[in-house]
């Protein structure tokens, strides 16, 4: 869908909408669909990066577009960001986008829209679109992880959101790659001041790592994977290690939580042939030495997140 999306003709409705918001590193969008899943409206900008009240102020001005195409006003709002809020202190905490931390957010937001304003991780906003009508949906538990730039994850059961107390369940990004050796993690170092975290092997520059570390070269995981698609031994053997530590980072996850279906989206997971290859890889890793659990790509690919956004406002 192209950037501004003309809105359908449709009744006036006094209820029923669902606004969400999903706020980026460089570009925040905001969708207006209705209970049956339905998009009307779809709009995206780019994120005023380091400035936190232009950031607000946007966010604003998207939920007035969106209000406008409904004939509506007041609509409960779910935004998304790349961080969580503090159960403690109600500030950010954990943001790739710094200029969020230490902000509170979600209480500006409600004060500043004067409406319900329900802020979470935006992978978590991937696994409640999933798990409500995407790849997860119909399974009690489902785990949700982005390979992208950075690698994160959300739970969602039944339906909904699972955050815990510290705000960090599913957090699997900033835990170290399971079953690697400790020379291999401290090859790694994480923006968040440790060594190895899954982040550091399975996003987008953690595969290029991967890649430079075995065979010397420097490229980008765009890169890569063409060489790979096109026949390179080098960079077919990088995507084969990709599959492994990706398998890993999946097994220990599975032998934690067991969930009922896991769904892979960000940019990596379109790389043709991972997903597939991934479930013959997790049996020699999970405990029990047996695994049946799916492992699927996202259903609404990179509008997952925004549409998470708009069922956690309605779901709070």
């Amino acid at each position: 869908m192209s950037n501004r999306s003309a809105a359908r003709a449709h009744p006036q409705r006094e209820s029923g909408w669902l606004v969400g918001v999903d706020l980026g590193g460089t570009k925040t969008e905001v969708i207006l669909m209705d209970q049956h899943s339905q998009t009307w409206f779809r709009h995206r900008r780019p994120t005023p990066a380091g400035d936190y009240g232009a950031t607000l102020s946007l966010i604003a001005e998207l939920v007035a577009d969106a209000e406008r195409q409904a004939g509506v006003s007041g609509l409960p709002v779910g935004v998304g960001i790349p961080g969580s809020v503090s159960r403690l202190t109600g500030l950010v905490k954990n943001g790739n986008s710094t200029w969020l931390n230490g902000q509170p957010l979600a209480d500006d937001l409600r004060a500043l829209l004067k409406r319900p304003v329900a802020v979470t991780n935006d992978a978590n906003c991937l696994a409640l679109s999933e798990a409500t009508d995407g790849a997860g949906r119909g399974f009690a538990v489902v785990f949700a992880a982005i390979l992208g730039t950075g690698c994160g994850a959300g739970v969602s059961v039944d339906g909904r959101v699972l955050t815990g107390p510290n705000g960090v369940a599913g957090e699997w990004g900033h835990n170290p790659l399971p079953w690697t050796p400790e020379s291999a993690l401290r090859e790694r170092p994480c923006f968040c001041g440790r060594f190895g975290c899954t982040e550091t092997f399975l996003s987008g520059p953690g595969l290029a790592a991967s890649h430079r570390l075995t065979h010397g070269e420097v490229c980008d995981s765009r890169a890569i994977v063409s060489a790979a698609t096109g026949g390179d031994a080098r960079a077919q053997a990088t995507m084969a290690t990709y599959v492994d530590h990706l398998a890993r980072g999946l097994a220990g996850v599975i032998n934690l939580l067991d969930p009922d279906v896991i769904v892979l989206g960000g940019g990596l997971s379109n790389i043709p042939g991972v997903v597939r290859a991934v479930p013959g890889q997790l049996a020699q890793y999970v405990f029990g030495g047996e695994c049946e659990t799916p492992v699927v790509v996202a259903t609404h690919g990179d509008s997952s997140g925004v549409r998470g956004a708009a069922w956690l406002g309605v779901a709070s």
